[in-house]
């Protein structure tokens, strides 16, 4: 009923028409935008912008070719992900994947109020679709114009959910950076008694070789078409690094019961590790399983059967010095691999189980308080974005019946 209201308050009785963005809004390639040079610095003026998450890789100090989006504001799209963002700073594109779009006529419809109108469409992208979005797609999806036969009226009617988001966005944004700025720093507190708590005086602990403590089972056959509805839980390699944090109870994927028998398991306390990354900051990666079935596991993954804690082991593979060896131990550059070998000889501090137990504890509460989604700050986070994102579309969900087909 509020949303109701509000809409009948805000249209007044006036038509609204639907057209295609197309329409309404232009495009243009960054081509003169360019930036040539990779020599990015902090020290520079002019970001280097792409449409995708990172959205600013850097700054350039190259001063031809800038799009003076402070003058002009745009919203820079990305023709394969249709990730999007509005940009009125000027600044060099990195990418001819990127689309820059402007309204064609300002005094019909707002860029602004285009930017927030897309962001309601729902993200239709098949796997594998590599079509340029923008002109086989988006350009066809219908926005509404209200009271197209008074543009005075139209614009005072787009200004108002502009505003009302725009505040909104502020207040969300401004909460948002507090708190980022929280969990940053309770990230480097969660890092500093990480690092404390698993450095140890010459003497003061037994260091063992993880092959002296444990064995490495190499994972094997597991493709992701060869998941199903339900059946045997299984992991794979890469869904280490996309969907699991530290430690799991349950499956996102399963196998069916007759591949499940040809398949490498890891039983509840062993460690699996990914062996294969893009980068070095993720490979081997470790992931407690701490579920009480046992669970499959994919090529490119040791699973590590041992007799100490799970967890206290999996801390120590996060730590400075497991980067250090891993980084120093590694093959391939593009895909990069640490070797089981390698790994059988990499050594840990070995503390009574019982300290390993005390040291465990007060890590999970700074990871807990960092890392869950659920209990920490990054749900904070996203329950900010979640509410800006129920009242945009409230503000946009013009009544259906006044939809022109």
């Amino acid at each position: 009923m509020i949303k109701q209201n509000f809409m009948d308050k805000l249209l007044d009785g006036v038509e609204v028409q639907w057209l295609p963005l197309g329409e309404v809004a232009d495009y243009e390639q960054p081509t003169k935008y360019l930036v040539n040079s990779k020599n990015y610095s902090a020290d520079f003026n002019t970001p280097v912008l792409t449409a995708g998450k990172t959205f600013i890789l850097g700054y350039t100090d190259e001063i031809e070719g800038i799009y003076n989006a402070s003058e002009n504001p745009v919203i820079i799209f990305d023709d394969f992900t249709t990730a999007n963002k509005w940009v009125d700073f000027d600044f060099k594109a990195k990418s001819s994947a990127m689309k820059m779009i402007t309204s064609k006529n300002k005094s019909e419809i707002t860029l602004r109020y285009i930017y927030h109108w897309i962001n309601t469409l729902p993200n239709d992208l098949n796997d594998g679709d590599h079509k340029r979005q923008w002109i086989s797609n988006y350009s066809y999806k219908s926005i509404p114009i209200p009271c197209p036969e008074n543009l005075e009226k139209s614009l005072e009617i787009q200004a108002e959910i502009v505003r009302i988001l725009d505040t909104f966005t502020e207040h969300t944004a401004e909460l948002t950076a507090e708190l980022t700025a929280e969990l940053t720093a309770r990230k480097k507190q969660y890092t500093y008694y990480r690092d404390k708590l698993l450095t140890f005086e010459e003497g003061e602990v037994e260091w063992k070789t993880l092959g002296e403590i444990g064995e490495f089972v190499r994972g094997n056959g597991l493709q992701k078409n060869d998941f199903v509805e339900s059946g045997v839980g299984c992991i794979h390699y890469g869904q280490i690094y996309t969907y699991y944090g530290n430690f799991a109870y349950q499956t996102k994927s399963f196998v069916s019961p007759a591949l499940a028998t040809k398949l490498r398991k890891a039983q509840k306390g062993d460690l699996i590790i990914a062996t294969t990354s893009e980068n070095i900051e993720d490979v081997c990666k470790p992931l407690v399983w701490l579920g009480e079935d046992e669970v499959c596991v994919s090529g490119e993954t040791y699973v590590f059967k041992h007799n100490q804690n799970p967890k206290y082991l999996a801390y120590y593979l996060q730590t400075p010095m497991f980067f250090d060896y891993k980084k120093k131990n590694r093959t391939g550059t593009k895909v990069i691999r640490v070797h089981g070998d390698k790994l059988a000889k990499f050594e840990v501090p070995l503390p009574s189980i019982s300290e390993q137990v005390r040291i465990v504890s007060i890590l999970d509460k700074f990871h807990a308080l960092t890392s869950s989604i659920t209990e920490g700050l990054p749900r904070e986070i996203e329950l900010r974005q979640k509410q800006y994102e129920y009242y945009r579309n409230m503000l946009l969900s013009f009544p259906k019946e006044e939809v022109e087909e």
